[in-house]
């Protein structure tokens, strides 16, 4: 039985580091949904992800709704972002579409390029700027076997915080929720199924 925590917009040079310090601690893994724009700024922390056990996945490369692109200019930013993670090794399976808005492009495109969709069961809001005490009371009811947490590990279009540190701290939180119900914590790649958003 396990729980999936999933984070996206990153990598980012600060936050994402402290949010797999968190995960080393308590030797957890998860996956990231990173935008390609972002690898070219700094790939380092990926990279560090990567070494670490965790699963990459694509976001895009660019945080754009795809409910405001034209097929074409989807499929080149989803192969601009996949171009950019091959050079570093990197070939992921997964592809969250931004905002979790999919459209009948976004669905054409991953079966072309062999991606499978990913959403989320359970989504902390944590772009919101609440603090974590606050997300984990909200969240920790929702905590189950197969749960799939939506949380971010970079700042991203419309979000309402300076930092991320709640997020790391909602996430310690989260993990040791899940330890005392005896969940694993696991990235995507283990198998699950979550659907939810999907516009």
């Amino acid at each position: 039985m396990a729980v999936h925590l999933t984070f996206d917009d990153g990598p980012d040079p600060r936050w994402t580091p402290r949010v797999l310090e968190v995960l080393a601690e308590a030797g957890a893994r998860a996956t990231f949904f990173v935008l390609g724009e972002r690898i070219a700024q700094a790939p380092e922390p990926m990279l560090r992800a990567v070494a670490e056990g965790h699963e990459i996945a694509l976001h895009g490369e660019r945080h754009r709704r795809h409910s405001e692109l034209a097929r074409d200019e989807l499929a080149r930013d989803t192969e601009r972002a996949l171009d950019r993670l091959a050079s570093l090794g990197v070939h992921p399976a997964r592809w969250r579409a931004p905002w979790g808005v999919e459209t009948a492009d976004t669905r054409a495109v991953a079966a072309e390029l062999d991606l499978e969709l990913a959403g989320w069961t359970l989504d902390t809001h944590d772009w919101r700027g609440d603090t974590a005490a606050r997300m984990y009371e909200r969240c920790e009811p929702a905590l189950a076997k197969g749960a799939v947490v939506l949380m971010h590990d970079g700042i991203g279009p419309g979000a309402r915080r300076a930092d991320c540190e709640a997020t790391a701290q909602l996430a310690a939180g989260l993990i040791r929720r899940a330890r005392r119900l005896d969940l694993r914590l696991e990235p995507l790649a283990f198998g699950v199924e979550a659907r939810e958003p999907a516009a």
